[in-house]
This record gives C-alpha cells, sequence and structure tokens, in this order.
C-alpha cells in the first residue's frame, strides 16, 4: 500500500518527542517512532478496477491530480484522541492539526482517486499520531494540549511512502 504523507517539520517532531514522558505515563503501550501526516491513502483497487501496484503508475496520476498544487500552511492545534478508531487498537492520542489547504487539498485527492471508507473524504481528520493505548480523560488532554507550541509551518513538499518497504518511494514539490 502507498499512501501520500505531509512530512512534518523538526519542530513538530520534537513536540511530539516531548510529550512522550506524559504519554507512557498515562499508559500508552505503542508509539510511533517515525511522524507524519497521512494525507490519501491508496490501497486496495482504484475507481475502475484498477490495483495501485506500480508506483511509476501512481506517480504518473498524482502528477496530473496535484497540478498547480500550490504551498500551503499548516498549525499544530493541540492534543486530541481517537476514542474508537476505525483500524486497529485505541484510543489513539495525537496531535490534531489544522489547515484548509491540507483539507482541500485531501478532498482534490479524493475526487482523483476515490476514498477510504472510515478514514477520509467527511471522515478525514488531519493529525500526527504519538501513540495508542492507555486512557485519556479530559483533563490529561488539556494539560498536554497545554504543553504544545503552537507550531505553524509552510507545507511545501509530498512524500509518496511505500508501508511495504517501509520507506519513502517519491517526493513532489508543491511550489510557493
Amino acid at each position: 500500500m502507498f499512501s501520500l504523507n505531509l512530512p512534518v517539520p523538526g519542530a513538530v517532531a520534537r513536540e511530539a518527542s516531548a510529550l512522550h514522558p506524559a504519554l507512557a505515563s498515562a499508559g500508552v503501550t505503542r508509539f510511533r517512532d517515525r511522524h507524519s501526516l497521512v494525507v490519501k491513502r491508496f490501497e486496495g483497487k482504484r475507481p475502475g478496477g484498477e490495483r495501485y501496484e506500480s508506483l511509476p503508475r501512481l506517480r504518473e496520476r498524482l502528477r496530473t491530480a496535484l497540478r498547480g498544487q500550490p504551498a500551503f500552511e499548516a498549525r499544530l492545534a493541540g492534543v486530541d484522541v481517537f476514542e474508537d478508531p476505525p483500524r486497529g487498537p485505541g484510543p489513539v492520542v495525537h496531535l490534531a492539526v489544522e489547515s484548509p489547504g491540507l483539507v482541500a487539498l485531501h478532498e482534490r485527492l479524493v475526487d482523483a482517486f476515490g476514498a477510504v471508507e472510515g478514514l477520509e473524504g467527511d471522515d478525514y481528520t488531519p493529525h500526527v499520531t504519538l501513540g495508542r493505548g492507555g486512557s485519556f480523560d479530559a483533563a490529561l488532554l488539556t494539560d498536554l494540549s497545554a504543553r504544545v507550541d503552537p507550531v505553524t509551518w509552510t507545507v511545501s513538499e509530498l512524500a509518496v511512502y511505500d508501508s511495504r518497504s517501509r520507506e519513502t518511494a517519491a517526493r513532489v514539490s508543491l511550489p510557493a
């Protein structure tokens, strides 16, 4: 499976790392060691029945879908939790990300490639996963959110991630 990810800047990765001790105290059992933000997943079959197996074919379709896509702003908006995630064990604690440009890009890609049910389209929530497991009451989430600096950055690059090889397979630059 491939996904189009938004690499996060060092400041966001540092914010995520700084929360690690508090999350461990809350009982988080599985932590993310790489931090990124999924913009769009390409799994199963795309509309028309063709599989997303070929990176060159996916890159060509992305090139067309992303033509004219400018860079955009994104901002950390605190810590939140998905109590009952659509995939995998929960809860999932994450850094919430606000970005009208990112949401518009996601919608554009869903129009071009279709949505993964339960995760994309109207169900899409921009976020950077921190970890899974534990319990997160409102007081803890408020405390963790207060610790997060309001990092704002310009998204000028996207990365195609290959989950089979667990590495970035291609990069896409967005004009400023």
